[in-house]
């Protein structure tokens, strides 16, 4: 690092200053303004915000260890997620913005009713907006000080300290600006992240040490660059990334659409939920997520996999544990002075856009659906900004004291999966199927809890858990739905003139409401959702196989891409919510 590498990380810190202070005052207007952007987001800022929150700094030293150990087709383990990421772009978007709600959380006393209502929307603002939140963020913080120790070469109890000191100014920032500051700071930094990455890339590649991309297929086993997992019940087939068929059926078949993860939750969730329920209208809200789905799994990936592979041959020697850090040692080694500053300073914004969004994220959720809700109702909203505020500072200083009790990270999405494993069919029934109550959704969020220890006592191992995991809780779920009272006729019917959705299974409550329009074209909607599949996957190829070289692979792909974007145009153009 040279002073002009310090020189940009200097100057990158004080834009991000900069965009804080401008947005000080609007933030400040209501909870609305300082959590939804007045619900005025228009959908590119709102998707580039969604995409820069799912790159955090551990984000590209993952992807490195994911090809490192299995070859581009490991990256399946996430790739996965699009099925269920295009369900939610063409189902759930507009059902979100049409909701008109603060928070998810609050989801639960529009759509259920009593005391069970009351007590999952509190217990779900606490568990996700606290003890998950914080467990995230310190998550993410010591990745980023393994980052830094690698960059900069000190001990990680002094590095510890940068991330604090980034943090706190992350804090700072997010409790000026609110959510019109978090999201215009992610698009500043997604686009420094993006350009640094893709830098890397392309000079690691044309090093006199790789030689290319041709180079690159020279020094490396074929295997490395197969696109999909082989499919086999063998024991070894030479470091090739192989999945026995139930495991296939696990991750493709079963996971995305019944497992609770951050970012990927089935219908929507967390922070996609409120960048959806902040855009300006419904089309803004479908095509911010369309825009982040299509950018998350089909254009962001390969600037990280071609460094993955690089450090391949430049690092064999690196243990198990220290795959990852393949990355940094690229950086180091091969990014001369000006650009290393720039994609330090990258990581920062990496690392700085996941912070912000979880801080005011997980804000939204005390403040709006516990401290508003439960302990201090009917006060102004000066108030409750003052209070957002001051929580956003406190869950910085609750995180950075988790941190320091975080040894290691690894399996940690393994057992988040496990544990949500079940959920995700309630999480979408529920705008769908008027029976769904609140003890439903509590039995599915408590079961897997319940069942967790004995598939692992029998010894059974992830994937192959989600089999006993999903199948045992939605067997629970379901007695429990029919052994208990209905959410009461009232608020179903209330739920249903707010949002509806249409469909047979709400036909005892539309019945009752003739007045009331129903959404139809199901059949477009899954359409529009199996073409979006291939608009993503055929862009995540296409480009991995211009790459390599395979152009008429590349040329089939990038047509199936142009024929899935005329058949959503066409489809959207026609239906409720207009292009024009």
């Amino acid at each position: 690092m040279e002073f002009f590498d310090y020189l940009i990380i200097v100057g990158y810190f004080l834009f991000t200053i900069v965009i804080a202070i401008y947005y000080y005052k609007r933030a400040g207007k209501s909870t609305s303004e300082f959590f939804l952007s007045g619900r005025n987001l228009p959908w590119y800022l709102a998707g580039l915000s969604m995409v820069a929150t799912t790159f955090a700094a551990d984000t590209p030293l993952a992807v490195t260890e994911l090809v490192a150990k299995n070859g581009i087709s490991g990256n399946w383990v996430w790739w996965n997620f699009v099925f269920g990421g295009l369900l939610t772009v063409f189902f759930f978007a507009r059902l979100w913005r049409r909701a008109g709600i603060m928070t998810e959380v609050e989801f639960a006393e529009i759509r259920y009713s009593g005391k069970p209502a009351r007590f999952l929307r509190g217990f779900r603002a606490i568990y996700l907006g606290l003890f998950m939140n914080v467990i995230i963020m310190g998550w993410v913080n010591k990745a980023m000080t393994s980052v830094l120790k690698g960059i900069f070469g000190v001990p990680e109890e002094v590095v510890i300290y940068y991330v604090f000191a980034c943090m706190l100014l992350v804090a700072i920032y997010s409790a000026i600006s609110g959510l019109w500051g978090v999201v215009v700071t992610d698009a500043f930094q997604f686009i420094i992240a993006m350009f640094g990455c893709i830098m890397l890339a392309i000079i690691v590649v044309n090093s006199p040490q790789i030689g290319g991309v041709a180079g690159l297929q020279e020094k490396l086993p074929s295997f490395t660059f197969n696109f999909f997992p082989v499919i086999t019940d063998e024991v070894s087939i030479g470091g090739a990334f192989a999945l026995t068929v139930t495991s296939f059926i696990a991750f493709i078949g079963i996971q995305w659409w019944a497992s609770w993860y951050p970012g990927a939750e089935p219908g929507g969730g967390g922070y996609v939920a409120q960048r959806m329920m902040s855009a300006k209208n419904e089309k803004h809200s479908l095509f911010a997520t369309l825009f982040f789905q299509v950018a998350h799994y089909g254009l962001r990936p390969w600037p990280w996999i071609i460094v993955g592979l690089c450090a391949l041959v430049l690092y064999p020697n690196l243990s198990t544990a220290d795959k990852g850090m393949g990355y940094i040692y690229a950086i180091n080694d091969f990014l001369p002075v000006g650009l290393k500053g720039l994609l330090v300073a990258a990581f920062f914004a990496a690392y700085m856009s996941t912070i912000a969004t979880q801080l005011n994220w997980g804000t939204s959720y005390l403040i709006n659906d516990f401290y508003k809700r439960f302990l201090n109702p009917d006060k102004t909203e000066k108030t409750y900004v003052r209070a957002s505020r001051i929580m956003t500072v406190a869950l910085m200083i609750i995180s950075v004291f988790v941190t320091l009790f975080i040894s290691r990270i690894s399996g940690a999405w393994e057992f988040i999966l496990e544990c949500g494993a079940g959920v995700g069919l309630v999480l979408i029934l529920r705008w769908f199927w008027w029976r769904i109550n609140a003890w439903s959704e509590i039995s599915a969020m408590i079961t897997p809890f319940v069942i967790y220890p004995f598939v692992k006592y029998a010894g059974i191992i992830f994937p192959d858990t989600l089999f006993f995991l999903v199948g045992g809780t939605t067997v629970v779920w379901l007695v429990v739905t029919f052994l208990t009272k209905p959410t009461d006729e009232k608020t179903l019917m209330d739920f249903y003139t707010r949002i509806y959705p249409g469909g047979v299974l709400w036909k005892k409550i539309s019945d009752k409401l003739p007045n009331v329009k129903s959404d139809t074209g199901f059949f477009k909607m899954f359409v529009n959702w199996f073409f979006g599949v291939v608009l993503v996957y055929s862009l995540l190829f296409g480009i991995g196989y211009l790459i390599f070289g395979s152009y008429i692979n590349a040329v089939i792909a990038l047509i199936a891409a142009s024929v899935s974007v005329v058949v959503i145009y066409r489809n959207l153009a026609s239906s409720e919510i207009r292009i024009n």
